[in-house]
């Protein structure tokens, strides 16, 4: 903690709220604790909505905050799995090599596969559906998400838009699962669907099952109100819409902190992350001195 900060925080005249948010969130550094792995899943209501683009992007986000050790990015989408693309990357491997020779599997084979990007993120790729391997079960899935676990601070999954028994495992293993929508008809019926389902044939608590809307239009003919109503579920994070820095980052093979650090789109991803790493309790008491500071 610097001299400031540490001042501010042992002033006698420092408003007891103030002072329980800032030994919060400024730790003691004598007293490290481990920190926990979580599995983040990214998964669609419909194809085409920017699934990859969310789950690329928020990898990258955590990967970039100071707080955060270590992060891999799985693409599970074995039918349409892009990511390569979305980072410029060509990977000589892919899960697919585990799924064929798991009885090899250790931290030593699962670093052979994986990727790394220059923004710090080690990739696993999918393999293609048409020349891949397709005998992925849902006890390969559970090996390789454990191992990873061990090995990552986060997992972030980009599982795209199917619902298999290999997809269940996933979920079933996640910490919290992202359902990416945007504010269309057709795809907010696939939204409620799909959320109805994960609920009923997995075990991951829906508090946990946070909905994500992306391309965010604030004029929309579909209001926010009316998209909470549509699911039954409040909106956890709105991505807003910014064809011009997505487009341009994917071609470019890049990811939005790169192509375009300064576009909203690109600092919403930030906060997302800074959500979801902070959690919920730690939130709050963020909005509580904001809304304290404001009236300082």
């Amino acid at each position: 903690m610097d001299e400031k900060c540490r001042n501010f925080t042992t002033s006698s005249s420092c408003r007891p709220e103030l002072l329980a948010f800032f030994s919060y969130i400024v730790p003691n550094p004598d007293s490290k604790r481990p920190k926990e792995s979580k599995i983040l899943t990214v998964i669609g209501s419909k194809g085409g909505i920017g699934t990859t683009t969310v789950a690329v992007n928020v990898a990258v986000s955590l990967a970039d905050n100071d707080s955060v050790d270590s992060v891999a990015l799985v693409d599970f989408d074995s039918m349409f799995g892009e990511i390569p693309f979305f980072l410029e990357i060509k990977p000589t491997y892919n899960w697919g090599e585990i799924a064929k020779n798991i009885s090899r599997l250790d931290a030593t084979f699962l670093n052979n596969i994986l990727v790394k990007h220059n923004s710090g993120v080690y990739v696993l790729p999918s393999p293609r559906r048409l020349n891949g391997y397709e005998g992925t079960t849902p006890e390969i899935v559970d090996r390789i998400l454990t191992l990873m676990k061990k090995m990552f601070e986060y997992v972030v999954i980009d599982m795209g838009k199917t619902l298999d028994e290999n997809s269940l495992k996933i979920i079933e293993m996640s910490d919290e699962l992202l359902l990416v929508s945007v504010q269309s008809i057709s795809c907010l019926c696939n939204t409620q669907h799909l959320l109805r389902s994960i609920v009923n044939l997995s075990p991951l608590p829906e508090d946990r099952i946070k909905v994500v809307m992306n391309r965010y239009f604030k004029k929309s003919e579909i209001s926010l109100k009316d998209t909470e109503a549509s699911i039954n579920k409040k909106i956890f994070w709105t991505i807003p819409n910014d064809y011009r820095a997505t487009f341009s980052a994917i071609n470019q093979g890049k990811p939005l902190a790169e192509a375009a650090s300064k576009a909203k789109i690109t600092k919403s991803f930030r906060k997302l992350t800074e959500s979801l790493i902070c959690g919920e309790e730690c939130q709050q008491k963020r909005n509580r001195l904001l809304k304290l500071l404001g009236r300082w």
